[in-house]
């Protein structure tokens, strides 16, 4: 068995392992009141390194590679998505290591966590049959129950914990009575397997599917799964909710494509339509409640509800011009997402919140984090030249040659409409505060770590939205390994 096994072809999986391992071990060694930013920096640089071996090993030629009789596999698409989470988790580390060090009570538990939930993610991307996509998302999910809950001395910090533990735990049941359905159905786990019985036209195999969809959609917070979303990204830790905004809901794309399209192809005429319907409730949702928040967390929220329905749109045209798109677009939504958080992040450790009193003449105090978070509210919305307009045109193109023409309208019209919310927080940043109203005058002074990781998001969202063709290359690669 040992022989068989490609250990470079899992070097990302094993990096993280060692890394994890390695902060633990420092985190117990350390004495218990020293500072702990010694173990961002261990995790920053180790996280660089496993980045870069991903990036040397993203196949040009489409090549893959099965292990474990075929549960888990390494393919450019696997690998697009580990390159993607390890971006997204390096980043919040570097901008992080402050908050962590002067707000957290249990700061080693913190890189420790964040390195399992990517551990979880990766095992994500490469699942290839029921249980290890099981294994990797509950691996992702128990970590996050954690970090949500972290801030032990914050209230809202334990309830938004608490409230995502109750709901996870509903959809974990769920997901997992779907996948014994499945499996009773077909008689394998494999999603090959899956593909070629015809148990799932039954109608306990249909239900199995509809109760495993269910469980996938809570992860992405599609609504009517949404529940926790606003309040779980209000309480928790603002890295935390950055992190859940961008990494988990790509994990849950990541493994939701391949058990669509792998899996239950045979079903796309009838999910193809669920998710449509679904995608348009969530974009109009999602955009309709975020109207009447002045907590930009929580407005967060309800705008990754939309993003998240976007990112469904795509799915119903169930070719590779689909799944292209949803690729594209998040990647450029995790840029968008780290941009906003380093601001958001640092709004609540200084100010104490990230609402609109607090954000309020920012730009005239602290130009940099409000033109930071400037950029990535308008790449949410769409508008050009930034990379969020040329994702939104992929998957709207996607979209209109399915015959989802409707879709595509609703999209589009909730796409400009979304853009009056963000702009009130725009204006909140930079307009002159009125005699009478609350502004909060200290400067918000970001460090160096995460000055540098939002200008260099804030680049990326505008160098892709002028020059899409080196991620648009990139993201082609994963789908043609994906559809081989």
């Amino acid at each position: 068995m040992m022989a068989d096994m490609n250990f470079a072809a899992l070097s990302v999986e094993i990096g993280i392992a060692v890394l994890m391992a390695a902060v633990l071990l420092l985190d117990l060694i350390l004495e218990k009141n020293a500072p702990r930013r010694i173990l961002g920096g261990v995790t920053a640089v180790g996280l660089l390194a496993v980045l870069a071996g991903a990036v040397g090993m993203y196949p040009p030629d489409g090549g893959a590679v099965a292990f474990y009789a075929g549960h888990y596999i390494v393919d450019g698409y696997s690998v697009f998505f580990k390159m993607l989470f390890i971006a997204g988790i390096l980043s919040t580390v570097l901008f992080s290591m402050d908050y962590a060090e002067e707000v957290l009570p249990h700061r080693g538990e913190y890189y420790v966590l964040l390195l399992a939930a990517l551990l979880g993610m990766c095992a994500l991307a490469s699942a290839n049959d029921l249980m290890t996509a099981f294994v990797g998302l509950e691996l992702m999910t128990v970590s996050f129950y954690a970090l949500v809950a972290l801030r032990t001395d914050a209230p809202r910090s334990a309830e938004a914990g608490m409230k995502y533990l109750v709901f996870g735990a509903g959809s974990t049941a769920a997901l997992l009575y779907g996948m014994s359905l499945v499996y009773g159905m077909t008689g394998t786990m494999l999603f090959q397997g899956i593909a070629q019985g015809y148990g799932m036209l039954f109608p306990l195999g249909l239900i199995g599917v509809v109760l495993m969809l269910a469980g996938f959609f809570f992860k992405l917070s599609i609504i009517p799964f949404h529940l926790w979303a606003p309040d779980v990204y209000e309480g928790a830790p603002a890295p935390v909710t950055g992190l859940l905004a961008m990494c988990s809901k790509a994990a849950g794309i990541a493994v939701l494509l391949r058990v669509l399209f792998v899996a239950f192809p045979v079903l796309a005429a009838y999910w193809a339509h669920l998710i449509a319907v679904l995608a348009a409730v969530s974009v109009v949702g999602g955009n309709l409640m975020a109207f009447r928040q002045t907590n930009i967390k929580r407005m967060l929220a309800y705008s990754s509800i939309a993003q998240a329905g976007y990112m469904m749109s795509a799915l119903v045209a169930t070719n590779a011009a689909g799944i292209k798109a949803v690729l594209f677009y998040a990647m450029i939504y995790v840029f968008a997402n780290v941009a906003a958080f380093v601001t958001v992040t640092y709004l609540e450790m200084k100010r104490g919140a990230a609402d609109f009193d607090t954000v309020r003449g920012l730009a005239k105090e602290s130009l940099l984090p409000a033109g930071l978070l400037m950029v990535a509210l308008l790449t949410m919305a769409g508008l050009p030249p930034t990379a969020g307009f040329v994702g939104k045109i992929y998957i709207f193109s996607a979209v209109i040659d399915a015959g989802y023409l409707w879709l595509a309208g609703v999209g589009f019209v909730m796409s400009m409409a979304s853009v009056y919310y963000y702009l009130l927080v725009i204006k909140e940043m930079y307009r002159d505060v009125e005699l009478g109203e609350k502004e909060v005058k200290s400067k918000l002074a970001l460090p160096l770590p995460a000055s540098a990781v939002g200008v260099l998001a804030v680049l990326c969202t505008l160098i892709v939205g002028i020059w899409a063709q080196p991620l648009s290359i990139l993201s082609n690669i994963a789908v043609y390994t994906f559809m081989r």
